[in-house]
């Protein structure tokens, strides 16, 4: 665990905080956009403590969050704050522990330890350089937050789902007639096109898609588009669906094993997944134990007939229910987005 004398290594523990903090924003920014790789956020201090360099991971292929750091730092740092333990293997680039020792620094600070066997050793290999590494400095907030995808990706083999859904106060998702636009507002629904462009993946099912004839894009256009993936294994979706289109990849599957679509996924370098389906599709992930946080826009309006958000899940009694615990309350104009997660 973190210690007082590492922290104070020639920087005031406030300051190597405030760094982290900044690094964990870094890494928010590049979510949805770096996958196989972490979203990771480094920040370059000088000997004084300001900051004179900032980095995050950039696409597959690009330079890690250290290098970024580094490259465009003004002056020479003497401590890098990083996310996750800079990797010591070469990859489509180069180990960052060996970028971190040219760049001269001399102290570096880590959330979390590398989980990877392949990019793992980087703590050991500064140190064994001469460096002096600090680590688990909010190794929580960060391993819950924007690592907490990949890092879910590596400990179980697959993609990290979120399941988001938008419904009246009564658990209604469309009226009695099927008519469902627009349940909530702008402003919740802008931000489903910020959780969409955070993810790799967004699937729906079939019936969705004849429903609704969904684009599923993130607009406005972030530079990148989630991959499309509709759930179809009696083959419905229309040749001029919309998702057909070419403004987004798209994948259209056959099979009705969730495990190995997931695993199919992640085979594609899909870290996260956001499920947008109906409630059938809905219950069959929660089922299968496939849910990992749940992503709830309420608007403030009754229908008490209509489409429920959740059919089918396998939950008999009040003893089985899925308890959530609820981790973020955010107003939305008229709505309310809550966001929860497995206890």
């Amino acid at each position: 665990m973190e210690s007082r004398r590492d922290l104070a290594h020639d920087l005031d523990q406030t300051l190597v905080r405030q760094a982290m903090r900044r690094a964990i924003d870094l890494s928010r920014t590049v979510l949805g956009t770096t996958s196989p790789n972490p979203p990771v956020g480094a920040v370059l201090l000088d000997e004084s403590g300001q900051v004179i360099g900032v980095g995050a991971t950039q696409p597959p292929g690009g330079a890690h969050a250290e290098v970024v750091a580094l490259t465009g730092a003004r002056g020479r740092g003497r401590t890098a704050v990083v996310t996750l333990e800079p990797c010591h293997h070469t990859g489509r680039t180069g180990p960052c522990t060996k970028a971190l020792v040219a760049g001269g620094v001399t102290h570096v600070v880590v959330a979390c330890p590398e989980p990877t066997s392949e990019a793992g050793g980087g703590v050991l290999a500064l140190r064994a350089a001469g460096l002096t590494v600090t680590e688990h400095v909010l190794e929580e907030e960060v391993a819950g937050g924007p690592l907490q995808a990949w890092l879910h990706l590596q400990r179980t083999g697959r993609p990290f789902v979120t399941w988001k859904y938008a419904a009246t106060l009564d658990g209604r998702s469309a009226a009695a007639d099927g008519t469902s636009r627009w349940i909530t507002g702008a402003e919740a629904r802008a931000d489903v096109h910020r959780l969409r462009a955070e993810c790799d993946a967004v699937v729906v099912g079939s019936g969705t898609v004849l429903a609704d004839n969904p684009l599923l894009t993130t607009r406005p256009d972030p530079g990148h588009q989630p991959l499309r993936v509709v759930l179809d294994r009696r083959g419905r979706t229309p040749l001029d669906a919309k998702i057909r289109d070419d403004s987004a990849p798209t994948l259209i599957v056959s099979e009705p094993d969730l495990s190995a679509v997931l695993e199919n996924l992640a085979g594609r370098g899909v870290v996260s997944v956001l499920l947008e389906g109906g409630p059938s599709l809905a219950g069959a992930f929660l089922k299968a134990g496939f849910v990992d946080r749940v992503v709830a826009y309420l608007a403030p309006a009754l229908l008490g007939a209509g489409l429920p958000v959740l059919q089918d899940s396998g939950i008999m009694t009040i003893d089985d229910a899925l308890r959530l615990e609820i981790t973020d309350v955010t107003r939305l104009g008229a709505d309310v987005r809550l966001s929860m997660r497995r206890t």
